[in-house]
């Protein structure tokens, strides 16, 4: 399927029920509901902090209240926030092209509230928590004046996040990895793709015959993809679903 340099038409021709799309979205998608990035988010009192400080797991057993209140002030901060159209669009998709995997970098939600069933979060939720010692899971709970802690093993509860120095699950690259191997799409949204592993999907997608495409305000990887749409993520997926209504109108009519 991958033929070389195409234009958006040619990117709307490929877009069939039966197509196999691969959907990367990254914090670009989310800064237009108003979320800041994670560097972004440390301003004011938290700027004075190392990020290693507020996202390792040595900077959780350093002060692990800190960590803990770091992540309830940005949780806080994406409940204030509202899916845009971009988080809507590819909840569309999802029943518009049954065979769409939509992958997130994202620890927000916003793709869940947008109406997406089946998202995979590569570096976790910031609305869930795990313990420490043997990962049970656990709803978000309130931290009071200490961090609160597992019901089941005692030991302190944690974002369920990927912080710095740590692995992602295996069970979820694997999942990645199946449906890169098997895609005739790859779109990337929001994301810079300068981080591993995520930088890799791309040429991973490439190397199955796939068509890339990247959808970001800066201008990214235009080496190294079919396709860059330069631009605000909504503004271009909402154009895109335009000109596909259209063309599936168009189908559908009577000859």
């Amino acid at each position: 399927m991958n033929s070389g340099k195409i234009d958006e038409q040619g990117l709307i021709q490929q877009l069939l029920p039966s197509t196999r799309i691969v959907v990367l979205t990254g914090a670009g998608i989310s800064a237009e509901s108003g979320i800041p990035t994670f560097r972004d988010a440390q301003d004011g009192l938290w700027s004075q902090f190392r990020p290693e400080d507020l996202a390792s797991p040595e900077g959780f057993r350093k002060n692990p209240k800190l960590v803990f209140d770091w992540y309830a002030w940005r949780r806080n901060k994406v409940l204030e926030a509202r899916p845009n159209s971009g988080h809507q669009i590819l909840a569309a998709w999802e029943q518009q092209f049954p065979h769409l995997t939509l992958i997130t970098q994202n620890v927000d939600g916003l793709h869940q509230a947008a109406g997406s069933q089946q998202v995979i979060e590569m570096h976790g939720s910031i609305h869930r928590l795990v313990c420490m010692r043997q990962r049970h899971p656990s709803p978000w709970v309130e931290a009071a004046d200490t961090v609160p802690l597992c019901a089941l093993c005692a030991s302190q509860l944690r974002p369920d996040v990927v912080w710095f120095g740590e692995m992602l699950d295996r069970g979820i690259l694997q999942r990645i990895g199946r449906a890169l191997a098997q895609c005739d799409v790859f779109i990337a949204v929001g994301t810079s793709g300068l981080v591993y592993p995520a930088a890799g999907f791309l040429d991973e997608a490439r190397h199955a015959g796939a068509l890339t495409v990247v959808i970001n305000k800066e201008k990214v990887g235009e080496d190294r993809v079919d396709l860059l749409l330069q631009g605000s993520a909504s503004e271009i997926l909402q154009r895109l679903q335009s000109s596909w209504n259209q063309r599936s109108q168009g189908m559908d009519s009577p000859g």
